[in-house]
């Protein structure tokens, strides 16, 4: 009896280092602007977009929207990167499928077309030298109707929802260059910050600091990069 427990205590013990995310500092992040793909979404009026919607939705059935979660340090706390649309409302990096496309795929693209130098046109064809390392579902939203809050679960009256939202982790290397469009900026908020601050993020953002509370964040200073790479050349000087 005392073995399987030392078992699953090593296999629990495992598992949580499996679910260990390391993030880097902000300052080892390059940021650079590119001309906006198309006119903001922002200038739609809220007729424009419902009537967009609806458009969509009588033609292809559900949205599913895919957005990624990027996490930085700064000030030895973790960061969410969201990107900001005409100094107003805030969103996670990512949106909407297109028909029949898989979730990583249509991830993958639109965060280049948000944050590399590729358009959304140019990352299908690239993705290799523009690969993102795509974590796993951390939640998942609803809607019922285009205009209405998201729940963080399926409600038993929605009988035809109109939207899914899918929140993914992404890893970040401890080094890139993010290149966003002119009419967006790309800002850190800290999760304090966002917890439980729906009146200014949004129910979606400012539940992450929750889904986010079942993996080990390993939050890797300057400080601590300098000294493990000072301790590796020291390593090989002795060797």
């Amino acid at each position: 009896m005392g073995l399987e427990m030392e078992a699953v205590a090593a296999a629990a013990s495992a598992a949580a280092r499996e679910q260990g995310v390391e993030i880097y500092p902000l300052s080892r992040y390059y940021f650079g602007a590119k001309d906006a793909a198309a006119a903001p979404r922002g200038l739609e009026t809220a007729a424009d977009r419902a009537l967009r919607l609806k458009a969509n939705f009588a033609a292809h059935g559900l949205r599913t929207s895919v957005h990624g979660v990027l996490l930085v340090e700064l000030f030895d706390h973790p960061h969410v990167l969201l990107l900001q649309v005409r100094n107003s409302s805030f969103v996670l990096p990512g949106g909407r499928l297109r028909p029949g496309e898989e979730d990583v795929q249509g991830l993958k693209r639109k965060l280049s077309s948000k944050l590399s130098v590729l358009d959304d046109g140019e990352a299908d064809a690239e993705e290799e030298e523009d690969d993102w390392q795509v974590g796993e579902c951390i939640g998942m939203w609803w809607r019922s109707e285009f205009e209405a809050i998201p729940f963080p679960y399926m409600p038993p009256n929605f009988r035809a929802p109109k939207e899914c939202i899918k929140l993914f982790l992404i890893r970040l290397p401890m080094s890139r260059q993010f290149v966003v469009p002119r009419n967006m900026k790309l800002l850190a908020a800290p999760l304090s910050q966002i917890h439980n601050n729906a009146q200014v993020y949004g129910p979606v953002i400012s539940g992450i600091p929750n889904l986010l509370s079942k993996f080990s964040l390993n939050v890797i200073s300057d400080s601590d990069a300098c000294a493990d790479r000072s301790s590796e050349l020291q390593e090989r000087f002795t060797c």
